[in-house]
């Protein structure tokens, strides 16, 4: 195999497969990248062995073939050439000769055929949606993803779609994000569900480049596929029951108020100056037109900060993790938010105003 590549387009195409590729292997192979050349257009695939990303990109094949090369190696070494660079490939028998100018490095390479594939599956269904719809889903609803639960079915974002409506959850049981966008055209009858893994929805998320771009979205019992221009990418689902989420979403919440978010955020940011790993607890007090934060350390260092909001009820004083309002007020565009909650001791519900396809659900935290 011969070819010659702008280093730029290279490293675009590897930056966009070689996330996958994890530092440490069970296999070798699962360290490289698969390289096919031919008709004047290479194809790059990573995987490991869960989820799989391809791209295509086009350069000068001379001479046609295909060949594995260490994923960062020869991301790094593009790296170090400068950006009007062209790289050049050949591989004979089972070498593999890089260069670039002057510049020449012999790397370890592994067969082709041995590369691993992610099988797909029959009868997937499809939906197009906009790249900016699926980067809202996930961007709205992925901060609240479980982190290495035993309960494995909350490492990840649930979808569901249903009628002409896709709806994006996460929870890792302490709060809960929901988003929902709708469709041009009904997807099916049915309620279907999936859930995505944790390390395929960041790989989804780093390819919506392109916010103008369709995206075309396939899935079926254990597989997804998801197609953004020349890039694929294909996962294995994470298999299970997704908890019935509408319960834990309370209705009927009697308070409501509104504050500024950037003045909240500002002042949990504030307040978070004091907590450590242990203590993350900030005192949150609703009354006539006022919210009040307190926080206090262990050290017995405390913050406090009051500002305007639009409420007229009773006081009432509720505990929350300061790093999960700040989570769901980074998640919200309005330049205002709503607060529903019942009391202390039950979950509110955040939101910004007239933004109603959004909902974060915290729960209370006791200081």
């Amino acid at each position: 195999m011969k070819i010659d590549i702008p280093k730029a387009d290279l490293l675009r195409a590897l930056g966009a497969v070689a996330g996958v590729v994890e530092r440490r292997q069970t296999l070798p192979i699962l360290a490289n990248v698969l390289i096919e050349g031919a008709d004047d257009r290479l194809r790059l695939r990573a995987t490991d062995l869960e989820l799989a990303v391809a791209t295509v990109v086009g350069g000068h094949v001379g001479q046609d073939g295909a060949i594995t090369l260490p994923a960062r190696k020869l991301t790094d070494f593009c790296r170090s050439l400068r950006d009007d660079a062209t790289v050049k490939i050949t591989t004979e028998a089972e070498r593999c000769v890089v260069s670039s100018g002057r510049t020449r490095f012999t790397l370890g390479a592994l067969p082709a055929g041995d590369f691993p594939s992610l099988a797909t599956e029959d009868g997937m269904r499809t939906v197009s949606l906009p790249a900016t719809d699926l980067k809202m889903l996930l961007d709205k609803t992925s901060f609240a993803m479980a982190q290495q639960d035993v309960r494995y079915y909350l490492n990840g974002v649930l979808l569901e779609l249903s009628g002409s409506e896709i709806t994006a959850v996460a929870t890792d049981g302490h709060r809960l994000a929901r988003y929902v966008v709708g469709l041009e055209a009904a997807v099916s009858e049915d309620v279907q569900q999936i859930i995505i893994p944790a390390k395929t929805v960041a790989e989804i998320r780093r390819m919506l480049t392109d916010e103008e771009e369709l995206i075309e979205f396939r899935w079926g019992e254990r597989t997804l596929v998801v197609a953004a221009g020349v890039t694929v990418l294909t996962s294995k689902l994470v298999e299970g029951k997704y908890p019935e989420y509408r319960r834990v979403i309370p209705r009927g919440l009697e308070r409501e108020v509104i504050v500024d978010r950037e003045s909240l955020r500002l002042a949990l940011q504030r307040a978070a100056i004091l907590s450590n790993e242990k203590y993350k607890g900030v005192k949150v007090t609703f009354e006539n037109g006022t919210v009040r934060l307190q926080a206090q350390n262990p050290e017995h260092e405390v913050s406090e900060d009051e500002l305007a909001a639009e409420y007229d009820g009773e006081a009432v004083t509720v505990g929350f993790n300061v790093a999960y309002l700040m989570d769901v007020l980074q998640s919200v565009d309005s330049p205002r938010v709503a607060v529903n909650l019942q009391d202390a001791d039950s979950s509110s519900v955040w939101r910004g105003v007239e933004c109603e396809q959004e909902t974060f659900v915290v729960m209370p935290m006791r200081l």
